[in-house]
């Protein structure tokens, strides 16, 4: 394994003895990755720098935001984000965070801005009640949620049972501790995380 860049090291602590893992082959040149690698500049800042800041990134459906986020638009509104994670919130690379939302543009970005600041991303499914949330939330050692107002009521009582993550934003709302208030004054610049390649990006639950 490659040196990791996460101060939180819960993700490796917990990972399965080495001889439960499968090979990993990697003798493709394009599979040849470099020590340091953060999945969110490959996927999403260097889409920049290939010209593609206009092109639409995410398609949503009416009801769900803006219909459509070009990649650039995308790449300011995850930086605002990770920005809110690190200054308020005080993330530090290998923190969980827990995602809770309808598929959006909004959590598009959620993704890239988690993995941008050196954080887990833990993404639930919206049919989840609070007893299954509470799992995952427990397991997974959640630190921060960010969450569509929309689904707000699940995630507090599970969060009340528990007594984590640490702090919730929810988007979508309106006030003073919305997630869109804390964006407002930050900048659309952001220095992302030099993770290691192989740092965990993602615990996904599955519904068995």
């Amino acid at each position: 394994m490659r040196t990791t860049a996460y101060v939180d090291s819960f993700a490796r602590d917990h990972l399965p003895p080495k001889d439960q893992w499968p090979e990993f082959l990697f003798d493709l040149p394009e599979v040849q990755y470099p020590e340091r690698l953060n999945c969110a500049t490959e996927l999403l800042d260097c889409s920049i720098e290939r010209g593609w800041g206009d092109r639409p990134a995410v398609h949503a459906p009416e009801g769900e935001g803006r219909t459509a986020l070009t990649y650039r638009q995308l790449l300011a509104l995850s930086n605002r984000i990770a920005r809110v994670l690190v200054e308020d919130l005080g993330l530090v690379p290998g923190n969980r965070v827990l995602l809770r939302s309808p598929n959006s543009p909004m959590l598009a970005a959620c993704f890239f801005a988690v993995w941008k600041a050196g954080g887990i991303v833990v993404p639930t499914m919206r049919l989840l009640r609070a007893k299954e949330l509470r799992q995952v939330i427990d397991k997974a050692k959640v630190d921060f949620a960010l969450c569509d107002i929309r689904l707000k009521d699940h995630l507090d009582a599970a969060a009340r049972s528990c007594g984590s993550p640490k702090r919730i934003l929810f988007y979508g709302a309106v006030g003073a501790h919305s997630l869109e208030s804390m964006l407002a004054p930050k900048s659309t610049r952001f220095s992302n995380v030099e993770t290691a390649s192989d740092d965990v990006a993602v615990i996904a639950f599955t519904s068995g």
